[in-house]
């Protein structure tokens, strides 16, 4: 009743999982992921603990293939678990139990995991696979790319109701303080892809992450700073003012010291300009 990816980017130390369903909130069920440790998918007929279970089996040094084997070698009702798993060096595996219901598979590559049941076809994993495949960019956007491509293909045979993501970094949390770079869920939809990457849009924006070389020294546009936060009703020093309007807007998790980024800038100025 589901189709997911669990993948990794080793170069960006993240790993995560995307998932949807003709399920009621199906991001309470399947994606499991921890920063350094790896990512779990448990679906079909769901065993919940395969997520916690997996995840504590991953953190003691085992490999995606060991963990699969441990969680399936405890469980009575295996036949009936579909599970997709990816550990901290990139290694995958997938399981779809015998008695899952039609169509149902799974396929592995480096770093990735992609399985489905309860499918339009084997064209959904096709997608999901091909299209991470051949996608570059942040592993969220990679993510929700594949999703959207199994959506297109088919997806879930009976219809859409939910769909999830979720990014595991270490310190990639609001403020740094956990690994919860994103955690968004569509609980119940009749497009819940497409409202998902809406949800992905808003918070790249609030919470994206600009390369250093693209951050405005603070000298190179404080007159122009002056000029539109006067016109947001902010005075004052430049870096404190633009502190409380970026502050006030839920953008201070792209604020810096001695620089300013052109997303906020973007934002201020269409703000001045009342477009916002």
């Amino acid at each position: 009743m589901t189709f997911s990816l669990v993948a990794c980017d080793l170069e960006a130390r993240q790993w995560g999982v995307v998932v949807a369903s003709r399920f009621l909130a199906v991001g309470a069920i399947v994606p499991w992921a921890q920063a350094e440790v790896g990512a779990v998918a448990t679906q079909a007929f769901a065993n919940v603990s395969y997520g916690p279970r997996g995840l504590e089996l991953l953190g003691a040094g085992a490999s995606a293939q060991e963990t699969l084997d441990r969680l399936l070698a405890d469980d009575p009702d295996g036949s009936e678990r579909q599970v997709g798993v990816v550990d901290a060096a990139g290694g995958s595996a997938t399981f779809t139990g015998p008695e899952c219901l039609d169509w149902a598979g799974g396929r592995t590559g480096a770093g990735y995991a992609a399985q489905g049941n309860l499918l339009a076809g084997a064209g959904v994993v096709t997608a999901l696979v091909d299209t991470f495949e051949g996608t570059e960019g942040p592993l969220a956007e990679r993510l929700l790319a594949s999703l959207a491509a199994g959506d297109a293909a088919g997806g879930d045979r009976r219809g859409r109701q939910s769909a999830a993501v979720i990014v595991r970094e270490v310190d990639g949390g609001y403020g740094g303080g956990t690994d919860t770079l994103v955690d968004l869920r569509v609980d119940d939809h009749p497009d819940p892809v497409t409202e998902l990457q809406r949800l992905y849009a808003i918070q790249d924006l609030l919470f994206g992450r600009t390369p250093d070389d693209q951050l405005i020294p603070l000298e190179q546009v404080q007159a122009e700073l002056t000029e539109l936060l006067a016109k947001v009703g902010r005075s004052g020093p430049v870096e404190r003012a633009l502190r409380d309007w970026a502050g006030r807007e839920n953008l201070e998790e792209r604020l810096y010291d001695g620089r300013v980024d052109p997303v906020v800038l973007r934002a201020l100025r269409e703000r001045a300009e009342g477009r916002a």
